[in-house]
């Protein structure tokens, strides 16, 4: 069953990410491996820092005088 793009985009359980098993790895692929990590890991903090920006901006809308 495929997600649509709608589903997947739908807040989901965190799932325990399951390590790869680097065994037959060469050198050039666990660095690409790392590139991609790295690349989530600015995805998921841009997202943490937008979903606190959204927050600072509410309450300042929100806030009494």
């Amino acid at each position: 069953m495929a997600l649509t793009d709608e589903e997947d985009n739908l807040p989901r359980r965190r799932k325990i990410l399951q390590p790869p098993r680097f065994d037959g790895w060469d050198v050039g692929q666990l660095r690409e491996y790392i590139e991609e990590l790295r690349a989530e890991i600015a995805r998921t903090e841009a997202a943490i820092a937008s979903g606190q920006a959204q927050r600072a901006a509410a309450e300042a809308l929100f806030r009494k005088p």
